[in-house]
């Protein structure tokens, strides 16, 4: 089963789509939500995994724009909690950073960090991961990415502050999606720690 989604290996999509359709399935990582979109008719992913809503800012609006435009239906969901990381290169030192960067969702839920602390710099970003594996490339001490764990342990990331998300009661929304014509029946499958709708062949 391959499930595309928007950005790099260790995105909160990845996580969600394991949560929803467990970890068997082959991961299509994709740059942008135009080309997650696309991932079907093109033959690249048999489903596509993206966010529409989260708790703390509300709609996840590129994407959801080009869900209401697309001709994909919704063949699952899933609500997973978002714990953002303030992660940096190895060495890096939070007193001595001067700029983060990060996808703009992940920036508008962590504001009241950022406000606390004005000199490091945002900066938006097209995808949490992306951003934590740019910065460690580029080993730059004075720059940071603010992404989840599964992040920093891919890219090898040092976690500088912890949950600095503004309320820890912080969810995501996220819809599968598949072409109209794939043969999918409803099941109910709810987790500890996620609400989960999942849909399989019949």
């Amino acid at each position: 089963m391959r499930v595309a989604f928007q950005g790099e290996p260790g995105a909160f999509s990845q996580d969600a789509a394991t949560e929803l359709l467990g970890p068997e399935i082959d991961l299509v990582p994709r740059q942008t939500f135009s080309a997650l979109f696309s991932s079907i008719a093109e033959g690249l992913a048999d489903y596509a995994i993206v966010p529409v809503e989260n708790s703390l800012v509300g709609s996840i609006q590129p994407a959801l724009d080009l869900f209401l435009q697309s001709s994909l239906m919704t063949a699952g969901e899933v609500v997973i909690q978002i714990r953002q990381q303030l992660i940096g290169c190895p060495g890096a030192v939070f007193e001595e950073l001067e700029a983060v960067e990060s996808h703009p969702a992940a920036l508008a839920q962590c504001r009241r960090f950022l406000a606390a602390h004005p000199r490091i710099l945002p900066t938006e970003s097209e995808d949490t991961a992306g951003s934590v594996a740019r910065v460690i490339e580029r080993g730059e001490r004075k720059r940071a990415a603010i992404a989840g764990r599964r992040a920093a342990e891919l890219y090898g990331g040092s976690i500088l502050k912890e949950n600095i998300e503004d309320d820890p009661e912080n969810y995501t929304r996220f819809l599968l999606l598949a072409a109209e014509s794939s043969p999918f029946r409803a099941v109910s499958k709810p987790r500890s720690d996620a609400v989960a709708t999942v849909y399989h062949f019949k």
